[in-house]
């Protein structure tokens, strides 16, 4: 079987992938990765074919010609639907043509049997549907929060365009199903229907071992571990110091790492671990209880932890949710803070809506002296192990692609 596989967004998404591409390539299937040159990196060591043809994921321009929406909408945050809705549109909009334009000739040469498509990727359903092949979404946020209704329309003028039946199911979209790594019982999806759910592996990316420190850390008081992610600091480098159209305020990164690490120094009884995703903060006079890295093998590490302090994008949830870590949720944009709603909602862990140095220490308290949370995380986890072995996703995908 010949799979192809696009990716666009952040490396989070090509991450989310890896596990279910590194089960097809095992079992002998052919893989090819068409993605952008800043995410191909996430792919190398992997036994898959990687072609970094696709322009640069910007959203910000795609949402150009909705700009007047956006200036109209009164009070407009980034926790408003509007712009994920609006994004919706846009990405079904007339800039999928020259994504379609990259993509036709490698699926004309590929020829493949199966589309794997990032959940944003409107051009990949265009090209399943004239191929006549099967395509599904894989694991992310944006999958979680897409209103297929939001997007018929647009995708029908771009059927039309190419020649294409329109399709008058709205869950056409996902005509052949999507691939998660959550139970239906904790499912973040709030408009698509149940998905072919495997399990969430800890082994991401390969060789990973926590770094010889951690052993010094004390264990005789609750370990804390706060990040940030990798999507917000790879929008503000892409969008440039000052150069934001939109009629919103992204957060300030170093802004956010500057009250986690006033957070952090204030929970004196815990041990803290900041990861900062290389964003250069200053640690002179923090605490000793306080250890800032760059970077750790989250899921290796969550499964010491007893609260993450987290951005809420949907890897770090799932990462959490398998290894029943209760989740404090500080987030920025996108699907999180829809994430931090439904984290509230099945009583996970709680959502920080007072940003201040206080507020995120306060947040953290509550939930280290609350054993409800760690309860319900328990139960996520003994549901999250029910799920299949992701190997089993090979005979699934076989079958789909008869």
């Amino acid at each position: 079987m010949r799979v192809l596989c696009t990716t666009l967004g952040s490396p989070s998404h090509g991450r989310a992938q890896l596990p279910l591409l590194r089960a097809l390539s095992k079992a002998g299937h052919q893989v090819l990765v068409v993605t952008t040159e800043a995410l191909a990196p996430v792919f190398h060591g992997d036994d898959v074919e990687v072609r970094a043809v696709l322009p640069q994921f910007d959203p910000v321009a795609m949402l150009g010609p909705h700009l007047a929406e956006l200036q109209d909408s009164a009070g407009l945050s980034l926790s408003s639907p509007v712009l994920p809705r609006l994004l919706m549109r846009a990405l079904a909009g007339p800039s999928v043509k020259q994504h379609l334009d990259i993509l036709a000739p490698v699926t004309r040469e590929f020829r493949p049997d199966l589309v794997l498509r990032d959940g944003m990727d409107m051009a990949a359903v265009l090209i399943a549907e004239q191929l006549g092949v099967p395509q599904l979404p894989t694991p992310s946020g944006f999958s979680n929060t897409i209103e297929p209704e939001e997007v018929l329309p647009r995708l029908n003028e771009r059927r039309r365009e190419l020649g294409l039946p329109e399709r008058d199911d709205p869950l056409s979209l996902v005509a052949h199903g999507r691939v998660d790594y959550v139970p239906p019982s904790h499912s973040f999806c709030r408009h698509l229907p149940p998905a072919l759910a495997y399990r969430q592996t800890v082994d991401v990316e390969r060789h990973q071992v926590l770094p010889g420190w951690v052993v010094e850390l004390p264990t005789d008081r609750p370990l804390v571990y706060a990040a940030i992610g990798t999507a917000l600091p790879v929008v503000r480098e892409q969008m440039g110091a000052g150069a934001n159209p939109l009629p919103v305020e992204l957060p300030d990164v170093a802004e956010s790492l500057e009250a986690i690490l006033g957070a952090a120094a204030e929970l004196d009884d815990c041990t803290v671990i900041v990861s900062t995703s290389g964003v250069p903060v200053d640690t002179e006079g923090l605490p000793g209880h306080v250890r800032v890295t760059e970077r750790v093998p989250q899921p290796l590490l969550l499964e010491s932890v007893d609260l993450f302090l987290t951005h809420g994008g949907f890897n770090s949830v799932r990462e959490a949710l398998r290894t029943g870590t209760p989740l404090a949720v500080l987030p920025h944009f996108g699907d999180q803070h829809i994430n931090a709603e439904r984290v509230v909602e099945l009583g996970l862990g709680g959502h920080i809506t007072d940003r201040s140095v206080r507020g995120i220490a306060g947040m953290c308290r509550t939930l280290l002296a609350d054993p409800a949370p760690r309860a319900r995380m328990r139960a996520a986890r003994l549901a999250m192990l029910t799920l299949p072995d992701i190997e089993q996703a090979v005979a699934d995908l076989e079958a789909i692609a008869g």
